[in-house]
């Protein structure tokens, strides 16, 4: 067999097989989830419920529900990829301080949350966690904002997709996991027989509600390209937040009191 030939022939080989593999693959570089708790909101003096749900297909899920004054908005808080909800109260804290509600679940196979997580997964945990707020908390649709930070994001779209909210908003999302294996040097090559998973900027394309998007400017996980494709595939009204200086998960640090500002006025229905 000449050279050239077993060379094409082994790159075909392995091209099939990461792609019969990748779901695993997928899952594997997509999911670190963490099971025990580094903090409790009680520690950050926060008042908070602790929420146990179900998902469509029976998984036992938890979260944390942050109430305040009846009538306030409620962030539905979808989180990234790694830890927990454990994770986020500095940023769930800073949310309470500007009078929004936050209910913040762990997908399944994160936190107390059974299960495994899965792209389809995560999917219905997000819709279980918005029918909870509706059913079981009777919180009025318009009164829910999604806020979906980097993986969260996917979630937080496929929500708004199904059920109806207030607004959206978007933080380090990314397009499809298929654009972001075309910037790992393992995938690159092999990125075009990829099936678009997550795909956030086709379905983007079909949410009629408000969105802002975020994005650091400096995010060296998920390029800012991707968030600046995402606001250019959506409909208005939408807004497009950039962030100087800012890398993938210091967003609201690096943003400060304008990234809060920006935020909460969205929120509100103010112009930003």
């Amino acid at each position: 067999m000449p050279n050239w030939l077993y060379v094409v022939l082994s790159i075909l080989v392995l091209g099939v097989s990461l792609c019969l593999l990748y779901p695993q693959i997928e899952n594997f570089f997509v999911f670190y989830p963490q099971a025990s708790f580094d903090a409790l909101p009680s520690d950050c003096h926060l008042k908070y419920e602790d929420v146990q749900f179900d998902s469509e297909d029976k998984t036992g899920l938890h979260g944390w529900f942050f109430p305040l004054k009846k009538g306030a908005p409620v962030i539905l808080f979808c989180h990234g990829n790694a830890g927990n909800i454990s994770h986020r109260l500095d940023n769930i804290k800073i949310f309470l301080n500007h009078g929004l509600q936050v209910f913040i679940f762990d997908y399944s196979g994160y936190g107390k949350s059974d299960g495994r997580p899965s792209e389809a997964g995560i999917y219905r945990d997000g819709l279980a966690a918005y029918d909870y707020l509706v059913k079981g908390r009777h919180i009025p649709p318009q009164k829910i904002v999604l806020f979906g930070r980097s993986l969260g994001a996917s979630a937080a779209v496929e929500i708004a997709l199904n059920r109806i909210v207030k607004s959206l908003i978007i933080e380090s999302g990314f397009t499809s996991t298929k654009d972001m294996a075309k910037t790992m040097p393992l995938f690159r090559a092999f990125s075009f027989l990829l099936p678009p998973h997550y795909n956030n900027l086709e379905k983007i394309k079909h949410i009629p509600v408000p969105k802002l998007i975020i994005h650091g400017e400096d995010d060296d996980i998920v390029p800012f390209f991707m968030g600046q494709k995402l606001y250019h595939a959506a409909h208005r009204p939408k807004f497009f937040y950039p962030i100087k200086d800012a890398g993938h998960n210091d967003t609201y640090i690096v943003g400060g009191r304008r990234y809060f500002k920006t935020l909460v006025e969205f929120v509100m229905d103010s112009k930003i």
